[in-house]
């Protein structure tokens, strides 16, 4: 039999540790961005010189590798780490009763994006930190982040077909927000891409050959697109008359994208010092978690719903007949 189905026929995993799962899924895809561009910022890229292994005789990295070869190796067993906290909300999710299908197919969907992006990790060190592939690899670690948020969130809803908050052209606005985003995400990219931490202290490691104060000028406009699309939806929900959750999810969205742009500004005029840069990478997480969350709070799914009283006898049997 299905071991999964196996698991489900003798525990059924209360909606809160659902939750718990599928958020502590969210938190390690951020520690992957952030610990990612720590290897970057401490020009570790090339710490481990090959792949999969560290080097062509070692599956680890050797002293004479220092400090480089461990932060880049140790960022790769976090992959693992990683797997072990999607495998127990895909569990979870396929144990809970009634069964979301839903939730176990966004579960399995975190497991590919990690697998794959895996893969295009090991590229980006054969391709010597080709800055397209860091790119690449960044982006699949935010898609990876999406997913999970999506789970997350949907692990506190119901199942019942999206009900709309507030009128369409709302609705449309939300998703103009929310492309928005993405491309200032985007462009974050291009600036890394075209700046000065290229991730190896190596003079030969390929650059994206564009002019990096007009790139980050145009990451700049972009932030000003963002906020004043935020403006504009906190005063259409107040006009429509919006949920108070709604409401509360752009303000919240507000808040983090000045934070985020105040450590933009330092970090652009004190010449992308690396703990700043760290900051900025970690912040742009929390921007997109911002905004994914106001997006789901546009519409409703309905209540949670709870444990058949069948599922709970059913796992109760095992426990009285192993007590007796």
């Amino acid at each position: 039999m299905n071991p999964l189905q196996l698991i489900a026929d003798r525990w059924q995993p209360s909606a809160q540790f659902v939750r718990r799962a599928s958020l502590a899924c969210v938190v390690m895809a951020v520690v992957i961005v952030v610990t990612g561009g720590a290897v970057r910022l401490t020009q570790s890229g090339l710490g481990c010189p090959t792949w999969p292994t560290c080097t062509d005789d070692s599956l680890t990295p050797t002293p004479e590798m220092g400090i480089n070869g461990v932060i880049e190796f140790t960022n790769r067993m976090l992959t693992y780490v990683l797997c072990v906290f999607v495998g127990v909300a895909i569990v979870v999710a396929r144990a809970r009763s009634p069964r979301r299908r839903d939730l176990t197919r966004l579960g399995w969907a975190q497991f590919w994006i990690v697998a794959g992006n895996g893969v295009i990790g090991g590229i980006t060190v054969l391709t010597g930190l080709n800055p397209y592939i860091v790119a690449a690899h960044f982006l699949a670690a935010t898609s990876l982040l999406t997913v999970a948020v999506i789970m997350w969130l949907r692990a506190s809803e119901g199942d019942e077909e999206p009900r709309d908050l507030v009128p369409a052209p709302v609705r449309q606005l939300g998703w103009v927000l929310t492309v928005a985003t993405a491309l200032l995400i985007v462009a974050g990219t291009v600036v890394t891409g075209s700046g000065q931490h290229a991730g190896d202290a190596s003079k030969d490691v390929h650059r994206i050959p564009l002019n990096y104060r007009e790139v980050t000028q145009l990451h700049a406009d972009f932030v000003f697109l963002v906020l004043g699309l935020t403006v504009a939806l906190w005063f259409v929900l107040r006009a429509v008359k919006a949920p108070a959750g709604a409401r509360r999810r752009v303000t919240e969205l507000f808040a983090i994208l000045m934070l985020q742009g105040v450590v933009g500004f330092v970090q652009y005029f004190n010449d992308s010092p690396e703990v700043i840069v760290g900051a900025h990478m970690f912040g742009s997480c929390l921007v997109w978690i911002a905004v994914l969350r106001m997006t789901l709070s546009l519409r409703d799914r309905g209540e949670l719903a709870s444990v058949p009283a069948q599922a709970t006898e059913r796992t109760a049997a095992p426990l009285a007949t192993a007590g007796r």
